[in-house]
């Protein structure tokens, strides 16, 4: 197909196809995201596959991190795909796996812990995030936890056409229970908004954010999959089972799993201490 000039019922087009496929809401909005900050930077430009090599290179001069622009140029890849311009599709950045992952990104036990206690006079608040840490759920499959999932002790999660079942920990069970009276939530999501809607994730993230302070953790470590992460490492260390974990979390490919149980650069010095080869 020849080039063509991307317009606003292009867009539209694209929205309802990945709605079609059954993607799911998040991702959605992700493509779309990325595909109008595309759409922005052509303007009335015809898209040709220099234009896409120029965003490409406009990113890495910006700073994007190399996962977020193969995730962007993904997001295209897919777009051009739906619409037939194949010619225009770029290839992702390479990079050698990383084996550790920055200390500044890192959410540590004992500053979740300090999250935790500065949270004590917000309890929902504190709830959520026992809740995402203790399960390994996305802050977007909260609204599953119901009263009558936390009855059975146990959460069906309905993505991108699977269903996974999430085991509430016992210990969580009883908090959420207590929770659930205390609050008189007589049925549906157990975290709702003063109007009675799911709690949503910017919600979460502003508040989590709050705490930064009060708890001395920095800001940059302090978002809700991070909670998610810390489950991911913390069950890795006690079952060694990489395989279980991804399916615990939802992932499709190990090597996602992969990312979420890195172990900082600290960390891997003192494993390569350990070794003893240096006298």
């Amino acid at each position: 197909m020849k080039n063509k000039r991307l317009n606003l019922q292009d867009l539209n087009r694209f929205r309802n196809y990945l709605t079609q496929e059954e993607k799911s809401a998040a991702t959605v909005e992700k493509y779309l995201r990325d595909t109008r900050a595309f759409f922005a930077f052509t303007g009335e430009k015809e898209v040709t596959k220099g234009q896409v090599l120029a965003w490409k290179e406009l990113l890495v001069e910006k700073g994007y991190a190399v996962r977020s622009i193969n995730s962007m140029l993904a997001s295209l890849n897919s777009l051009f795909s739906f619409l037939g311009l194949d010619n225009c599709k770029v290839k992702s950045l390479k990079t050698q796996r990383q084996t550790y992952c920055a200390e500044e990104k890192q959410l540590t036990k004992e500053e979740y812990m300090r999250l935790l206690n500065a949270a004590k006079d917000q309890p929902q608040l504190r709830m959520v995030m026992e809740t995402i840490c203790g399960t390994g759920i996305r802050v977007s499959e909260l609204q599953y936890f119901t009263v009558e999932a936390v009855e059975k002790g146990q959460v069906e999660i309905h993505c991108k056409g699977k269903i996974r079942t999430i085991l509430i920990p016992g210990k969580l069970r009883k908090l959420l229970q207590k929770y659930i009276k205390r609050n008189s939530v007589r049925n549906g999501a157990v975290f709702i908004t003063r109007s009675g809607r799911p709690l949503n994730r910017s919600n979460i993230w502003a508040r989590m954010k709050r705490l930064c302070g009060k708890a001395g953790v920095e800001a940059s470590k302090v978002f809700p999959h991070n909670l998610r992460k810390l489950f991911a490492r913390a069950f890795y260390r006690l079952e060694k089972d990489i395989a279980k974990l991804a399916d615990i979390l939802g992932h499709s490919s190990i090597g996602t799993t992969r990312i979420y149980i890195m172990t900082t650069g600290s960390e891997h010095r003192r494993q390569l201490d350990r070794l003893g080869l240096v006298v």
